[in-house]
């Protein structure tokens, strides 16, 4: 677990809010709402995931574009050693995109948002935060059972048992109802860094662009009417032939 620092609000400063930051744009616009009303402290999880130096880079970058002082990085290796997902099993394949899938894809690393939760809710309570933000997206995402409105009502619940009486903290997920064009235009009505942002599954130095969340990503600028500002090795026209990048 990474160094973070542990201060209370004081009379006279906005209250205080956690956000599950992983570097993506989900979760920079959501750092951008956030900002509108509360001091930020940045939660960023490394579990093993393919892309996890990438993401953290991504993550810094954000937090420092917005001068956050308080930020927590911490390692649950834990999550690789279960595998089970494409993320953190590098004998299962990532996926191509299917953006019509009913199915829950490979992708998906079980049971993976509680954990974080976990971690920014002991965090939260020590801090003396009022709220957690988390980037969850429900209708147009990959279909990851843990971004549903109803698993972070549960959650909230169990928060109100689990913690002290005189605790006053609560998820708070602005972007779950909303479709990642229109995440997107909030981004940048916010102007929010989604320069800095990565969301590639699979690459390092150049977004894959053919990947689930490649996929969703473009699929979300070309419907906002928006050029994406981050560099891929195949940036796929919808209904067209793929465009090799420069």
């Amino acid at each position: 677990m990474g160094e973070a620092s542990n201060g209370r609000q004081t009379a006279g400063m906005r209250p205080l809010a956690v956000v599950l930051a992983s570097g993506g744009m989900d979760s920079c616009v959501t750092i951008a709402i956030a900002n509108l009303g509360y001091r930020l402290a940045l939660l960023h999880v490394r579990y093993g995931q393919r892309t996890e130096q990438r993401e953290q880079e991504a993550f810094n970058a954000v937090a420092d574009f917005y001068g956050v002082r308080d930020r927590m990085v911490c390692r649950l290796d834990h999550l690789k050693q279960i595998g089970g997902s494409s993320l953190t099993d590098p004998t299962v394949p990532v996926e191509s995109a299917k953006l019509d899938r009913e199915d829950i894809p490979t992708s998906y690393v079980p049971f993976r948002n509680a954990h974080f939760l976990s971690i920014g809710v002991s965090w939260g309570e020590v801090l003396g935060a009022h709220k957690i933000f988390i980037g969850a997206v429900a209708e147009d995402s990959s279909g990851y059972p843990d971004c549903r409105p109803e698993y972070y009502a549960a959650f909230n619940r169990l928060i109100e048992l689990g913690t002290r009486p005189e605790t006053n903290l609560e998820i708070v997920t602005p972007v779950i109802q909303m479709r990642k064009s229109e995440i997107v235009r909030k981004g940048v009505e916010l102007g929010a860094p989604l320069q800095l942002t990565w969301s590639c599954y699979q690459g390092h130095d150049l977004a894959c662009g053919v990947c689930d969340s490649c996929a969703l990503r473009l699929r979300a600028y070309a419907e906002a009417g928006l050029e994406d500002p981050i560099p891929y090795r195949v940036r796929p026209e919808y209904g067209g032939r793929p465009r090799i990048a420069n």
